[in-house]
This record gives structure tokens, C-alpha cells and sequence, in this order.
């Protein structure tokens, strides 16, 4: 018997930041040298390349475990369920709480805890636990409710991906113009008969040479406090990774599920890089000697941007929402969700709606 998603819900943040808005910044590269180009030209290649025409931003009086618990709130309330029967309430983040202005990390308590206590759930047998994972977190904690549901340990999960990556980006370095904040939940129920739920996945983890693809660093502007650390990537790494890694672990999971490929209605594709991701998906229907269906792949990164963990719940719910244009996913269709991300980790999973 299969464990079904039975509700959903997201939080996307109200403060629009456009790639306009990046035209008086001062950008460094890794040598902490000053780029000499005009920004006007940085910016428009950050299009082209990444797809993202704007972001989201949450406002300076929340933090990440409020719009954690925001998505939660709808997620509950899309499934029918009391909250009270929650066995689990899995969070997966990177960067914990991050209040405005600073850049410290606060996972004490947890994130998980956090929504917990804001949710105000009385049942203590209720586990609040957090999954850092990198982007592939939510994911992996699907992967690990469907688990416990399988192993008799639980009957209904509440999974979080949230992240306020604005908090944690150096202005200086242009690749903070990847990221953004936002949240996404789902219930994860045993299944009651019906004839869906997650039908195989992957998930994997790469360290011999690629685990600090994507690291902690100080500032690229040598004239700010290099005591102070931000995210950082290895880009062009990151990119050759996932072009060669992604597609075999999707074609992993979907070999699992038993399912032929000419079956998959959508392709959910962490949402980090247009072109990377374009990339990835023909790779994976190569595979299969196939060429990708026009519209398989829905987009939320132009307006989104990358939001790590929470980018494939988001555009999950906005797809089953009527929320995002062109796309929809109906009962019975049969998707495909995977990501990549620090770790470094990726992970698939085949689900049937």
C-alpha cells in the first residue's frame, strides 16, 4: 500500500525584490577583486542564465520557522485533518532561524519545535525533527514519513521545506541574486485504498569530491568583516554535477516504480537554474532514447527564484492550487519530483496523484 499526499500548502513572501533593484550594487568575484563590468550587463547574463526576473523576500518581522508554520497551517487545513493526529512534523531547512539584520543561525530549539509551539499542538507523542539536506530536503523528508507510515510507527506527517536564504547571502557576490525565501508543506497519510501514492524513489549522497560544491564562506568584498560567513557555491561545478547525476537518479526512481516514462504527466525539477534544469530534464527522456514532452517541466523561478528547500513544495501547490498558468496535475497523473543540492545530495521520487 502506497502513502498519499492528501493536502498542501505554501507561503510565498510579499516583498517583490526585481532584478532591477541590483543595479547600484557593488559585486566582487572569489579573489575578492571588484567587477568591472557594468551591472547592467552582470544582471541581464544572471538572466539569461538563471531565468529568475525576480524574488521573494520575506518582511523584516518574520522568520523562517513563522512561514514554516504558515504553510503548515494551510497544508492542515487542505487535508481535513485535526492536527492533534500528527505522528510527525518533519522540517527540512539549512540555515534555521535568521533574524532581519543578522546572519547568525538559530536552531535552538529546532525549526520543527518552533512550528510545533506555534501551532499550538498539545499531543506530546507528536516528534518535531529537522532534515538539513540542502535543496533536496523536503524531499527526503517525504522520504522518510513514507517510511515510518510503511514501518507502523506513524499514520499521518507533516513535512516542511522553508528557508530565508535573503538572510544568509553576501550582497557583494552576484550569485545572491539566485536566491529567496518561501515555504511549502504537505500531509503525508497512509493510505486508505485508493489507488495512489509514492510508487519508488532515490536519494543519494555524493562527499568524495563534491561536498564542499557548496560551502560557508566569508564576504567577496575584502573591505567588509571577513568574520562573518555566507552561503557559497562552486557554480560551474555544481552545474557539470547535476547535468550528469540528476537524470540517472530520476531514472533510478522511476525504474523502481515500474512505471514507463510515456506515464509521467509533470517533471518537478528543484527550481535553481532555468537552463540547468532545461538541461537535466533532456538528459533524463535521453536515457530512455525519448525526447522531453513540450510542457513537462513547470517554471517557478522566474518570479520565485531559488528557495531552496521550499521551491518544489511551493510550486507543487501552486500547480494543484490552479495557481501557476498553463499547468495542471489531476488525480490519477503520475509526477516526477527531484532535486539536487548541498551535501552534496539528490534525491526522486515517482508519485501518482
Amino acid at each position: 500500500m502506497q502513502n498519499i499526499i492528501t493536502g498542501t500548502g505554501s507561503y510565498i513572501p510579499t516583498q517583490v525584490q526585481k532584478n532591477t533593484d541590483f543595479s547600484g550594487a557593488e559585486f566582487y568575484d572569489k579573489n575578492k577583486e571588484k567587477l568591472t563590468r557594468p551591472n547592467e550587463v552582470i544582471i541581464e547574463k544572471f538572466k539569461d542564465i538563471t531565468g529568475i526576473e525576480e524574488r521573494r523576500y520575506v518582511t523584516s518581522d518574520l522568520r523562517n520557522s513563522d512561514i514554516a508554520t504558515f504553510a503548515a497551517e494551510k497544508a492542515i487545513e487542505s487535508a481535513g485533518i485535526d492536527q492533534e493526529e500528527i505522528d510527525y512534523i518533519i522540517v527540512a531547512h539549512n540555515f534555521g532561524d535568521v533574524r532581519h539584520g543578522l546572519v547568525q543561525c538559530d536552531i535552538l530549539p529546532s525549526i520543527a519545535s518552533r512550528v510545533k509551539y506555534n501551532l499550538k499542538i498539545k499531543n506530546n507523542n507528536c516528534v518535531a525533527f529537522d532534515v538539513v539536506f540542502g535543496c533536496p530536503g523536503w524531499l527526503q523528508g517525504i522520504i522518510q514519513a513514507d517510511a515510518f507510515i510503511k514501518a507502523g510507527l506513524a499514520k499521518k506527517c507533516l513535512i516542511i521545506g522553508s528557508e530565508t536564504l535573503s538572510r544568509v547571502v553576501d550582497p557583494f557576490d552576484r550569485d545572491s541574486m539566485i536566491y529567496s525565501d518561501g515555504a511549502g508543506a504537505c500531509i503525508l497519510e497512509k493510505n486508505d485504498g485508493r489507488p495512489q501514492g509514492i510508487l519508488g524513489y532515490a536519494d543519494q549522497t555524493y562527499t568524495l569530491e563534491e561536498c564542499y560544491y557548496l560551502f560557508y564562506g566569508s564576504s567577496y568584498n575584502p573591505n567588509e568583516a571577513q568574520t562573518t560567513n555566507y552561503i557559497k557555491m562552486h557554480g560551474r561545478k555544481i552545474y557539470e554535477f547535476a547535468l550528469t547525476k540528476v537524470p540517472q537518479a530520476m531514472k533510478v526512481a522511476l525504474d523502481k516504480s515500474g512505471v514507463d516514462i510515456d506515464k509521467i504527466k509533470k517533471v518537478l525539477i528543484h527550481q535553481a537554474n532555468e537552463k540547468m534544469d532545461e538541461a537535466i530534464i533532456k538528459r533524463f527522456y535521453r536515457l530512455y532514447k525519448k525526447k522531453a514532452p513540450e510542457g513537462i517541466m513547470p517554471m517557478s523561478i522566474h518570479k520565485l527564484g531559488n528557495s531552496s528547500v521550499a521551491t518544489i513544495p511551493t510550486l507543487f501547490d501552486l500547480i494543484l492550487k490552479g495557481n501557476l498558468e498553463d499547468h495542471e496535475i489531476n488525480e490519477g497523473d503520475i509526477i516526477l519530483l527531484a532535486s539536487v543540492g548541498a551535501g552534496m545530495n539528490i534525491n526522486a521520487i515517482v508519485y501518482q496523484c
